[in-house]
């Protein structure tokens, strides 16, 4: 059986929550004007994954140089379904000219584990960053201190406890023209 490719993401009637890994410097700056602002870079592609779990595994819990913050961004749906709308997978031959680029790598568990799911990343292009970071984004938090809460409690043998700190997650539904475009499982 084919694992499935699924967008599992905190999400409410009019927004989604992805998420990112930043140095300090960006973190704090965007954080403190409740927008994307320099140092943050406006030329080139930004990576956002509604998967925290995912995130955790790449970033090894907000400990590697350069992803030791991790916020949670909120967009609006309208504009996380006009960068799928826009994607091309990284396995295409026409990811070079693509404005949003789409990747689906193996779910983590809380212990980074793989799961028998595929979570999405999204590359966000130069072309479309603007429109990210001034229009999509709704609303930004530091998500650093629940991280490495929830990374001290698995360290600490306890699951559970780690896991009733995760934000909510439940499949995102997708028109059928974007399931198909991003090869998402129906």
């Amino acid at each position: 059986m084919p694992l499935l490719r699924q967008i599992r993401a905190d999400f409410d009637r009019d927004t989604i929550v992805v998420y990112q890994a930043f140095g300090p410097a960006i973190a704090d700056a965007a954080l403190a004007a409740g927008r994307f602002v320099a140092p943050f870079s406006f030329t080139r592609m930004t990576w956002i994954k509604p998967s925290l779990l995912w995130l955790m595994h790449r970033s090894n819990w907000a400990t590697k140089p350069g992803q030791e913050r991790i916020l949670g961004v909120r967009l609006t749906r309208a504009g996380w379904e006009e960068a799928l709308a826009q994607a091309v997978l990284t396995s295409s031959a026409a990811i070079a000219t693509a404005a949003v680029h789409v990747q689906w790598d193996p779910e983590r568990s809380i212990h980074g584990a793989a799961l028998n799911h595929y979570s999405i990343q999204v590359g966000i292009g130069r072309a479309l960053i603007r429109t990210y970071a001034q229009d999509w984004v709704v609303g930004l938090s530091d998500l650093t201190p629940t991280v490495h809460k929830i990374a001290a409690f698995v360290r600490g043998g306890n699951a559970a406890k780690a896991q009733r700190h995760l934000p909510p997650q439940r499949i995102y539904p997708l028109e059928p023209n974007i399931a198909r475009r991003i090869q998402a499982t129906p």
